[in-house]
């Protein structure tokens, strides 16, 4: 199991921001409360590649890699993420 960080390429409210991804919910939710997130601030959003995620301000994503989170490009996220669909 491992938890994600992919690039901080959308902008909203001046700052650029990123997804914070896991293999797992249960491991999503733990890394994020480790990293002072609150819960109120996961998303799932089914109709996104990235169903289930917090989105992370470029300074959060460098705590996040500091803490353990693997970072990847936007093109392994989709690989990454079409590959656990198919296996269930």
């Amino acid at each position: 199991m491992a938890v994600y960080v992919d690039e901080p390429v959308w902008e909203w409210r001046g700052r650029r921001w990123c997804h914070l991804l896991a293999d797992s919910e249960e491991e999503l939710h733990a890394f994020a409360e480790a990293l002072g997130l609150r819960r109120a601030w996961f998303q799932h959003r089914p109709e996104m590649p990235w169903k289930d995620h917090y989105d992370l301000p470029e300074d959060a994503r460098r705590a996040a890699v500091r803490a353990g989170a693997v970072e990847v490009d936007l093109r392994y996220v989709a690989a990454h993420l079409r590959a656990r669909r198919a296996q269930g």
